[in-house]
């Protein structure tokens, strides 16, 4: 697997671009789109062929670049049937997505919101917003549900091996990344925790709404557009 990890500054946003060295058939995950120039310039300086964008959720702190990424490249885009209605392909848990002669699993892990999904290929598991490092999502909207939360990460991610790597969707604290067993041991929200526990700090916790709310979640249900040209 050809592997970059790229980083947003506004808006702390990881996008991952994933490619199979013998195919050269490349997918974005969680792409931003003040960052397409930078993604489309690197994906053809490696010699690549953009064939699928990821997202994880509808996201509400940046814009997606999905859309425009179709429009450039073809690309397939894939999201949870929950989530926006723009996209070319609906996926649910235990499908397998397949990028040349890789293979990445969908994992449903709601509760930071509805249609989270993470992604796990060869032992990469990109969380989206579901678990970041050493912390969560938070789940004051878009559906977002605490107990679900827990139950996402206790039940799906934690039962991977515990070497998985975890690359988050978002890092504020200087992170790129973990793995399963560092989170279960030292993620201060979880290790050690009950369910009811996590739902009463969730619950406890005051946050203002993220900068780009209103803006960004039409738009990405729209796939990043907002005009005339939405695909619905």
């Amino acid at each position: 697997m050809l592997f970059r990890q790229l980083f947003d500054a506004e808006s702390s946003t990881y996008t991952y671009l994933l490619a199979d060295k013998a195919t050269r058939e490349a997918a974005l995950i969680d792409p931003v789109l003040e960052q397409v120039e930078r993604d489309l310039r690197l994906v053809e300086e490696l010699g690549l062929k953009l064939v699928l964008v990821l997202e994880t959720h509808v996201h509400a702190d940046h814009v997606t670049s999905a859309g425009t990424l179709r429009e450039r490249t073809g690309a397939t885009v894939l999201a949870s049937a929950r989530g926006a209605p723009c996209v070319d392909k609906q996926v649910a848990h235990g499908d397998v997505v397949r990028l040349g002669h890789l293979e990445l699993k969908v994992l449903e892990t709601p509760g930071h919101t509805d249609d989270s999904l993470s992604y796990l290929c060869e032992g990469r598991l990109f969380t989206g917003d579901t678990l970041l490092v050493r912390t969560t999502g938070r789940t004051d909207f878009q559906n977002g549900d605490p107990g679900q939360l827990y139950d996402s990460i206790t039940g799906r991610l934690f039962t991977l091996p515990e070497d998985t790597v975890v690359y988050p969707g978002h890092d504020y604290a200087g992170h790129a990344l973990s793995t399963i067993g560092e989170e279960k041991r030292h993620n201060p929200r979880l290790a050690g925790k009950t369910r009811d526990a996590f739902i009463a700090f969730m619950k406890s916790r005051q946050l203002p709404p993220p900068k780009k709310l209103d803006v960004a979640v039409p738009a990405n249900r729209a796939c990043g557009h907002t005009g005339p040209q939405q695909r619905v």
